[in-house]
């Protein structure tokens, strides 16, 4: 899964959360790189590890929660080897975030002036003055009038604060952005809306983006290249265009079941049979086979592990790695 230029490489990364019940892997081993001006999409079901990922990436974890291994190089310098000034001064200036809940995410006894301003200043030699025109230019970017700075959260509609919080984002023009879930909740003209903007800007600034929803039929459109996580595990990589036409692992192709077409004859839509794997009782071999249709014997032995089937392709379905 390497690529020419990478902007990020992570490799075997693991997280685990401490419980009273004994320690869990929430993240076993995932490994992938995200070039620069790419677009990588991170889709799974709910529970499956894709923000786990992210906050690994941001070193925002807090107890229960423990990066227990790997690696994540960024420029030459492995994120979790940083102290904690290190990070703090990584966050935001080189790598930022857009967060799940845009309303959760803002300050709601804040102005926007002041949340921008504290992103600015921190990071930077700017006077307040300077920071605010450069949050009013923040603003004019998303389409959002620069006289709105002075208003709270609570004054903007939900399709707006998502905007207020890219901006955000944006503000020390960092390298790469992840995106977390950046639609939920908005309707679908909105998304679309959101989601145009983004790609102009990360054409203009060019960032790369590391792009996590559960919707893979939004994913598609968006990214480049598409991982699908299932039990804390990367379980394929291709891209965008081919891993919903051609599938190589069962999960995927329930996923995309999962979803109907806009286009053509109605049909039934199928799903995915049981429940998500119990992280406690991890079976010998793929973590998907009781929910697996193609499940065979050779499925419940070993260990499953994302191998390249053909140029750009990877996944750790022994249907197909064993081509």
């Amino acid at each position: 899964m390497k690529v020419q230029d990478p902007q990020i490489s992570i490799r075997n990364l693991c997280v685990d959360y401490v419980t009273a019940a004994g320690d869990v892997r929430a993240v076993n081993n995932v490994s992938f790189d995200i070039g620069k001006g790419e677009v990588f999409g991170l889709a799974g079901e709910s529970g499956c590890g894709k923000s786990t990922v992210a906050f690994s990436l941001m070193r925002l974890h807090k107890p229960p929660a423990f990066i227990t291994g790997g690696e994540v190089m960024f420029e030459g310098r492995d994120l979790l080897k940083l102290n904690e000034q290190q990070v703090t001064d990584f966050r935001w200036k080189e790598m930022s975030m857009v967060f799940q809940s845009a309303m959760n995410a803002l300050n709601p006894v804040l102005t926007m002036e002041e949340q921008f301003c504290d992103v600015i200043m921190r990071h930077t030699n700017m006077t307040r003055e300077q920071a605010v025109r450069r949050a009013e230019g923040l603003l004019e970017i998303v389409d959002i009038h620069p006289s709105r700075l002075r208003d709270y959260p609570h004054q903007f509609s939900g399709g707006m604060r998502q905007r207020l919080v890219i901006a955000i984002a944006l503000a020390l023009n960092p390298k790469m952005i992840i995106m977390d879930e950046p639609t939920t909740a908005l309707d679908v003209v909105v998304q679309r809306e959101i989601l145009q903007k983004i790609y102009a800007l990360k054409e203009e600034f060019g960032f790369a983006i590391l792009f996590i929803t559960h919707d893979i039929s939004l994913m598609v459109e968006f990214s480049d290249r598409i991982g699908i996580m299932y039990a804390g595990e990367l379980i394929e990589v291709a891209p965008s265009k081919q891993i919903l036409e051609n599938p190589y692992h069962p999960y995927t192709e329930g996923l995309s079941n999962s979803f109907p077409p806009l286009l053509g004859p109605k049909t039934r839509l199928t799903g995915i049979p049981g429940n998500p794997l119990n992280l406690f009782e991890i079976p010998q071999g793929c973590r998907f086979q009781a929910r697996c249709p193609k499940v065979h014997d050779q499925c419940k032995q070993g260990q499953n592990i994302l191998t390249q089937v053909e140029p750009g392709r990877f996944s750790n379905c022994n249907l197909f790695n064993n081509k």
